[in-house]
């Protein structure tokens, strides 16, 4: 069964996770945790569209890869969005960085799903990372059910931050820091605090497990 059961450190609202794009995301983020496995080509496997997703899931599709990415082809997109289509009965979250490619399935995506981005700071870190830049992200963000993922986060700029987080309207924040030792330029306890506690004034914070450290 290719339908997996949420584990380690993915989101504990998540019941499952589900790829049926897999391979090297072009994005190639320095802090992935996919980057501990040998990586081939991006691709769409087929056995993976006659999966049944059962009923009552909460299900994250693509949480091994960016499938928004640009060198990703919109039919197999749009094939995987279909097969999510015929479970009407469960929950779905996406994720990206690429978040403009969402506008290119306007009508498409399951009854009852969340379409979140990362945002990792407010600044910018291209020299981590390929894809778009934090600007970038935000400008394509025009849905009422979203979300934001701010994992791994770097060192942020307070009042910033927020004001562009309040903007998206996000249903809830989720908050991590990296896990796997990638020396990345993090905030201090107090400014993680900070943060929670402007972003709890507007939204719902959750906290992931690997934000101890910093919090």
């Amino acid at each position: 069964m290719t339908l997996n059961k949420s584990k380690g450190n993915m989101y504990g609202f998540v019941t499952h996770t589900w790829n049926p794009i897999k391979g090297k995301c072009s994005h190639d983020c320095e802090y992935c945790y996919m980057k501990r496995f040998p990586q081939k080509p991006i691709r769409l496997v087929e056995k993976e569209l006659r999966e049944d997703l059962g009923s009552g899931n909460f299900i994250f599709v693509g949480s091994s890869t960016d499938m928004f990415a640009e060198d990703v082809p919109r039919e197999w997109i749009a094939r995987v969005l279909s097969h999510c289509n015929k479970y009407p009965n469960n929950k779905w979250i996406f994720q990206t960085k690429n978040t403009k490619r969402y506008g290119d399935f306007v009508g498409s995506f399951p009854f009852n799903c969340f379409l979140g981005t990362t945002l990792e700071s407010n600044r910018s870190h291209v020299e981590l990372c390929k894809a778009p830049d934090i600007g970038e992200r935000i400008s394509y963000i025009d849905w009422d059910n979203t979300f934001v993922t701010i994992e791994p986060i770097m060192d942020f700029d307070l009042e910033p931050f927020v004001q562009i987080i309040k903007r998206i309207k996000p249903k809830w924040v989720n908050v991590g820091a990296d896990s796997k030792g990638h020396h990345l330029p993090e905030p201090s306890k107090e400014k993680v605090q900070a943060l929670i506690g402007e972003l709890k004034k507007f939204t719902e914070v959750k906290i992931k497990s690997n934000l101890m450290r910093l919090k």
